[in-house]
């Protein structure tokens, strides 16, 4: 089997870089159709429509509805097609980028990303998650090409609640555990191939920088901050984990995390912070050694992430709330099944239950 490495055509970081869209975009085609939440446009109109319109491009906006869901893209479609849009624009967090990626798709136009957290690994990827009207995950939907523009303005990421950098940690914390099981499977890919040893020193990089500048990074936010370390942890969770995941491969964390949508008290947690939580059980599954164990529960105490499955609502972890996570998680088709162990339901719910264990043993011995 092939190794396949997927990467988007052009990505561009840096503080103040909303200025230069228009540039950025010109090449794309005139006719700009914008879609973000009623914040993220109010929190990028006027520098978007000075950078774009100064480079002869006609911007205009539509407001998402809040949930990537099959009929949020059909409407977003139906939108595009009657401004006769050349490409989409999506501004925002990882639902928002995802849909955007889904019109493009299926319009066949290409499609420019501009987050304005650093929450998830959504903007370089391939990969649109696609949720039901009620939040829990239905299906992958994999676009045959990533963005064309990936545009990150750290100074407005910075500004943002830290609280969303926190949780771009916790879904870049996976990357190395779950490409790392894959390959050592053989398992493919999200372009459906073998790893590259690129994207598996991708994966690596975006793990290290965590543990080295995460702490750093969180405290110069919440200063409202562009440092160094600010800049490291930006990379690592929107590029380097983006990267890792897609062309390293997906295993238990993010199947832990589709498990945990099906109980409604997890609704109010983001993506990342459900996937911290996922990366503990994916290593108790597999049985990772001690100390590295002990490595991510002392990186997610310092920086914020959940380790215990109060942290995510579950405050009443009953065995068929917990049997109805393994199940999910363990669908047929699961990225679970990229591990190296042997997976079932049972398994799944002793992983998910040593690891709030774990967690709530390590808080109450260090007082975290």
């Amino acid at each position: 089997m092939a190794k396949i490495l997927i990467a988007p055509g052009r990505y561009v970081q840096g503080p103040g870089v909303l200025k230069e869209a228009g540039e950025q975009l010109k090449g794309f085609g005139k006719k700009l159709f914008i879609c973000g939440d009623a914040f993220t446009i109010n929190l990028t109109q006027d520098t978007l429509n000075q950078s774009v319109q100064a480079a002869g491009l006609e911007p205009s906006y539509e407001q998402f509805n809040g949930e990537c869901s099959f009929n949020e893209i059909e409407r977003l479609i139906g939108k595009a097609q009657d401004l006769r849009a050349d490409v989409i624009v999506a501004v925002g967090g990882g639902k928002v980028i995802d849909a955007g990626k889904a019109v493009a798709m299926k319009m066949g136009l290409p499609v420019a990303v501009i987050p304005t957290i650093a929450a998830t690994d959504a903007p370089c990827s391939a990969l649109s998650v696609i949720y039901t009207e009620e939040g829990v995950v239905e299906h992958y939907l994999i676009t045959p090409a990533n963005p064309n523009l990936v545009l990150v303005d750290t100074a407005i990421i910075a500004k943002a609640p830290v609280r969303f950098l926190v949780a771009g940690m916790g879904d870049a914390l996976a990357t190395w555990f779950e490409a790392d099981s894959a390959s050592r499977t053989n398992s493919k890919n999200m372009p459906g191939g073998l790893t590259t040893v690129t994207a598996l020193s991708l994966a690596r990089l975006s793990y290290d920088t965590l543990l080295e500048y995460g702490e750093m990074a969180k405290e110069a936010v919440q200063a409202g901050a562009v440092t160094e370390a600010v800049d490291r942890i930006v990379e690592a969770n929107t590029l380097l984990s983006g990267l890792g995941f897609e062309s390293g491969g997906l295993a238990a964390a993010h199947a832990i995390h589709d498990g945990l949508t099906v109980l409604e008290e997890t609704h109010h947690y983001y993506h990342g912070e459900k996937v911290s939580f996922g990366v503990l059980t994916h290593i108790v599954l597999e049985g990772r050694r001690p100390d590295q164990i002990e490595e991510v529960l002392d990186f997610c105490s310092r920086v914020g992430l959940p380790v215990t499955l109060a942290e995510i609502g579950v405050t009443d972890p009953t065995p068929e709330k917990i049997r109805a996570v393994a199940e999910k998680a363990c669908a047929k088709g699961s990225s679970i099944y990229n591990m190296p162990v042997p997976i079932s339901v049972q398994a799944v719910e002793d992983a998910i239950l040593g690891a709030d264990a774990i967690g709530r043993a390590f808080k109450k011995k260090f007082g975290v």
